[in-house]
């Protein structure tokens, strides 16, 4: 990966924008470009300013998937060598959508394959009218396995046995409707205001209860309601109260003032 491959830009208010730039390759990935992402992305992790991280891509696709000269290189490799990229890319995906940050997909264009794994690992994903989105693994004789948890998720198992089998186009008004997108917007222009707008809505949260919540999300929406989950939820709420964090919280709101995480406007 070269560096300019992913460029990264934070912001005074801790909003961190990273964006792939590979345009003339339409922002595919390889080995490399895999192992970039990641690390920017545990850097992110471990860096208490940055509030909410911002995916994006230069050029007019998203992503195209695996670039295809790491696809021919892939055809040659053993089923060991095989597996070893596959559980890279794996571990990008599971990073991406375990990250205690809030996430946004920016998506100015079309994303293919593991494109699309991305967005669905994506906590927000706003795309532009024109973007297109498939997952064509089964004309290459593949599957798209390490993306399905994400994808299964977001779109639900009826709409991913159609297009996961089929690996037709989805445009961008369906993606809204299987809810692979939030929101379609008419340009990027647009994109841009309503990406910004969420990142504003976003960093008014406690960094402390964003995280919290995007791991309840995850609990709650794989196990049962029972006496377990019961007692689990009115724990993390309890913890919460009596935080630093919650107990700034309320105050603020009685008080009718900004809470201290919030960055005042320079």
């Amino acid at each position: 990966m070269q560096e300019h491959d992913i460029r990264l830009i934070i912001d005074g208010e801790g909003i961190a924008k990273l964006t792939l730039n590979r345009p003339t390759l339409h922002n595919a990935f390889d080995d490399h470009l895999i192992a970039g992402l990641t690390a920017r992305l545990r850097e992110l992790e471990a860096t208490p300013d940055v509030r909410v991280i911002i995916l994006a891509a230069n050029g007019k696709s998203f992503s195209a998937g695996a670039d295809l000269n790491w696809m021919k290189r892939m055809a040659g490799y053993s089923e060991p060598e095989n597996l070893r990229d596959a559980v890279a890319l794996a571990d990008l995906m599971h990073t991406l959508k375990d990250h205690s940050k809030p996430t946004i997909a920016r998506v100015q264009g079309p994303a293919y394959g593991g494109g699309v794994g991305l967005i669905a690992c994506c906590d927000i994903a706003v795309a532009t009218r024109t973007s297109q989105f498939a997952l064509t693994e089964v004309r290459l004789g593949l599957l798209p396995a390490v993306i399905s948890p994400y994808v299964v998720s977001a779109i639900g198992e009826r709409m991913a046995r159609r297009y996961f089998l089929t690996a037709e186009r989805i445009d961008a008004m369906e993606a809204l409707r299987i809810g692979l997108v939030h929101a379609v917007v008419d340009n990027d222009e647009e994109l841009d205001r309503a990406v910004a707008t969420l990142a504003a809505e976003l960093i008014k949260g406690g960094p402390r209860a964003l995280a919290a919540t995007k791991n309840l999300i995850t609990t709650v929406s794989r196990g049962p309601v029972d006496r377990r989950m019961i007692e689990d939820t009115a724990g993390r709420i309890a913890r919460l109260r009596v935080s630093a964090e919650g107990r700034e919280g309320i105050a603020a709101f009685l008080d009718k003032r900004a809470a201290n995480w919030l960055k005042p406007k320079s």
